[in-house]
């Protein structure tokens, strides 16, 4: 099995144009408080409003894909690649319908709107109640990828264990016979 320790990678960062817009509305919003108020009350809304923006935007965008350890992580939530099932790359127009019409309310679901391609990974757990995932990432043919090739190696590797069985003796039937017969 290769080494999995960190084999995939991505911050959903917001893009650097996505920036723009809030940082001209929170500006503005400074500059309409500045021109009714005198004073301190003038330049206040420009030190609150301006780093409050950048820090909401920087904490959106804060989330991180990984493949580790034989883990996927979304965000806070992990799944053992054993448990990966069908991969399905969603492009710009799949995606919207995923998270629609078609989305299973149980379904877990991390959507970034500035990222406009995503995975559904169906899960084979039988005791996770989660059908699928749906994730945002700007790369989803490589994790799809990188994602199958572990699950089969995963998959391989336990059903290679289950055929080597325990190493544990089994009794002698005749033995365990004479053993529980009365008068014997």
């Amino acid at each position: 099995m290769s080494d999995t320790s960190n084999a995939y990678s991505e911050r959903l960062s917001v893009t650097w144009w996505g920036w723009l817009m809030p940082l001209v509305a929170a500006g503005l919003l400074a500059a309409e408080i500045h021109m009714g108020y005198p004073g301190v009350r003038a330049w206040l809304p420009y030190v609150v409003l301006l780093p409050l923006t950048l820090f909401v935007l920087y904490w959106v965008g804060r989330t991180r894909l990984s493949v580790a350890d034989g883990e996927l992580w979304v965000g806070e939530a992990h799944l053992p690649v054993r448990f990966v099932g069908e991969i399905e790359v969603l492009g710009v127009h799949e995606k919207r319908p995923a998270l629609g019409r078609d989305l299973d309310p149980a379904a877990f679901v991390l959507h970034r709107g500035w990222i406009p391609t995503a995975l559904r990974v169906q899960l084979t757990d039988p005791d996770d109640p989660t059908p699928y995932w749906i994730f945002s990432t700007r790369k989803p043919e490589q994790l799809a990828k990188l994602l199958r090739t572990l699950s089969a190696q995963a998959q391989e590797s336990a059903r290679a264990d289950l055929d080597e069985g325990p190493d544990v003796p089994v009794p002698d039937v005749e033995e365990s016979v004479q053993q529980t017969t009365p008068g014997a």
